[in-house]
């Protein structure tokens, strides 16, 4: 017996941190405006404004080189305190449709509506009132993707932003995967997307036309995956009780690590070792954090999140070694290091089953 063709919503707070920023001064309302550390602290951009993004600002961009491009820019330290108890509301909106919710940070989550607390047929529909509601509590806004799976809602839900609903029906799928760009594919970053590139794999038909097992041959296990998004596959359930995890590696040093090239040489060789870890567990994060313990036992940690999932090895390490920037070790002598990878939203699985789409679907 074939399975029934589900409903999930994809809600995604627009530019979140520095919305919350410019609700909560009038001031900053219209303006470029970044969350952020400071040019002269050599910090990076956690959020831009839309406002800023016009001038090309976005997320983990150097804060003086967003400075040089918008000479006028807004910067704002983040209240992370803030921001979570904000979530903290969007989530008990989400809880009044379902108990189905997948939280991926604090600015988006997956909703399963395929049977839902007030019986209300139309997913559209109930993205509709999710979205009227997270304005009216918060006077934020939202972005909404409908689908019949977790891949096609996340990306419809950047299809329409700001303050957008995107539907893609179940007849729609296929052809909507196929016409897609490879590089506006959910979990295919900048190098993999280089790569399918000079394959020629440049749109979702491209993809299509390979079989699984070249597939696999050319980028491994995720190759199965790719095989199957293809297809618009995607069976991962949507999962509310996930614990969330972290994957790192660290070392301890005897004597103490006082050369900066020695230490960026030692970065490496852990962030080799936190890639085999990722492999290993099919995972990917979005969330990379460098923990360090100085000679005198102090331990610290810098923190960098994209947008999308760190996969690669080179992106581990420019990201590890610009944090280090925004240590003491020219001054401290360091005892301990260590990078972790955490916000495991996306989690490649092997298993999928064949959706059938021959259902009615209520949008």
């Amino acid at each position: 017996m074939m399975n029934a063709v589900r409903k999930i919503i994809h809600i995604d707070m627009d530019a979140f941190y520095a919305s919350v920023e410019q609700r909560d001064e009038p001031c900053y309302q219209g303006k470029p405006l970044v969350v952020g550390g400071s040019p002269s602290q050599r910090g990076v951009v956690a959020a831009a404004s839309y406002e800023a993004r016009q001038y090309g600002i976005h997320s983990a961009m150097p804060s003086r080189t967003a400075q040089y491009k918008c000479p006028h820019l807004i910067f704002v330290k983040p209240r992370f305190e803030v921001y979570r108890a904000v979530s903290e509301q969007i989530r008990a909106i989400f809880s009044h449709y379902t108990d189905l919710v997948e939280p991926l940070a604090l600015d988006e989550a997956y909703l399963d509506v395929t049977k839902n607390k007030l019986g209300v047929s139309s997913a559209t529909l109930i993205a509709q009132e999710i979205k009227q509601c997270i304005a009216a509590e918060t006077c934020l806004t939202a972005s909404a993707g409908v689908s019949i799976n977790k891949f096609l809602a996340k990306i419809a839900s950047g299809m329409d932003k700001p303050n957008g609903l995107f539907l893609i029906l179940p007849q729609q799928a296929e052809a909507f995967i196929e016409q897609l760009p490879i590089a506006k594919f959910y979990g295919v970053g900048q190098v993999t997307a280089t790569k399918m590139h000079n394959l020629g794999i440049h749109t979702g038909a491209d993809l299509k036309q390979w079989a699984e097992t070249d597939l696999l041959e050319k980028f491994g296990k995720v190759g199965r995956f790719y095989y199957k998004i293809a297809r618009a596959q995607d069976e991962r359930p949507v999962q509310p009780n996930r614990i969330r995890k972290s994957i790192g590696a660290e070392n301890s040093y005897d004597p103490d690590l006082s050369d900066r090239s020695r230490i960026i040489t030692e970065l490496e060789a852990i962030a080799q070792t936190l890639k085999q870890r990722m492999d290993t567990k099919q995972s990917r994060g979005r969330t990379l954090t460098l923990k360090l313990k100085y000679s005198d036992y102090q331990q610290v940690t810098r923190s960098r999140t994209l947008t999308e999932p760190i996969d690669e090895l080179h992106e581990i390490l420019d990201i590890a070694t610009e944090l280090l920037s925004l240590t003491e070790v020219e001054h401290k002598p360091v005892r301990l290091l260590g990078l972790a990878l955490s916000n495991l939203g996306e989690e490649i699985v092997e298993e999928y089953v064949q959706l059938s789409l021959g259902f009615s679907y209520s949008p």
